[in-house]
């Protein structure tokens, strides 16, 4: 007998026979909301990772958000997708990244802050999830820009990850974001900034 066949045979002693399959209930809440998501729950969560939510009453002006943002960007350089609504875009040193004209890494490494759009909130994770679509702009875009603006309606937030995930379309490139990038080592050493922006700025609308 060799000794993967003795290691193996000693652990089907330890274990003893097969046990029976285990059912796992599966019954995710997927249904669409028939109300407004919690949008409270929201804010609180995306608190939690030590990220700020800015709330704008409906009904603000196109000439306030336009303030708003100014007033996140700082005057520090920045780069929008094509698509993002001209209100949204702050004033200063902006970029334009485009499918026809992607900035490159090094381009983007020089802004300080990125401006989009969101596709949806999560308000059990306090997650915000891009998928590329109108005023998102490219994955690379929200990731290696130090400070990451993005700006979300009450209307687009769910309650549920499944609830989220029944809502996207599962080929596009979606980015779930929850809070700003860190990580920490087996001391639990915590580095922002690796994966991502350090900042995050959530400006929920509604």
């Amino acid at each position: 007998m060799s000794a993967r066949e003795e290691v193996l045979a000693a652990v089907r002693r330890a274990v003893g026979p097969d046990p029976a399959p285990v059912a796992v209930p599966r019954a995710y809440e997927r249904a669409p909301l028939t109300g407004p998501a919690d949008a409270d729950r929201f804010v609180a969560a995306v608190e939690e990772y030590a990220a700020t939510v800015h709330r704008v009453p409906a009904g603000t002006t196109e000439a306030e958000l336009s303030a708003l943002v100014d007033r996140l960007v700082a005057g520090r350089p920045a780069v929008v997708p094509h698509d993002l609504p001209a209100h949204l875009r702050p004033s200063g040193d902006v970029r334009v990244d485009s499918p026809d004209a992607p900035l490159a890494v090094a381009e983007l490494d020089r802004v300080h802050t990125v401006v989009t759009l969101g596709r949806l909130g999560i308000a059990v994770t306090g997650s915000v999830v891009l998928d590329a679509g109108p005023g998102q702009g490219r994955r690379a875009v929200t990731l290696v820009p130090d400070h990451h603006v993005c700006v979300l309606t009450v209307g687009q937030l769910v309650d549920t990850v499944p609830q989220a995930f029944a809502a996207l379309d599962p080929v596009r490139p979606l980015t779930v974001i929850s809070g700003p990038s860190a990580t920490s080592d087996i001391e639990l050493d915590r580095v922002e900034g690796v994966h991502g922006p350090r900042t995050l700025d959530v400006v929920l609308v509604g």
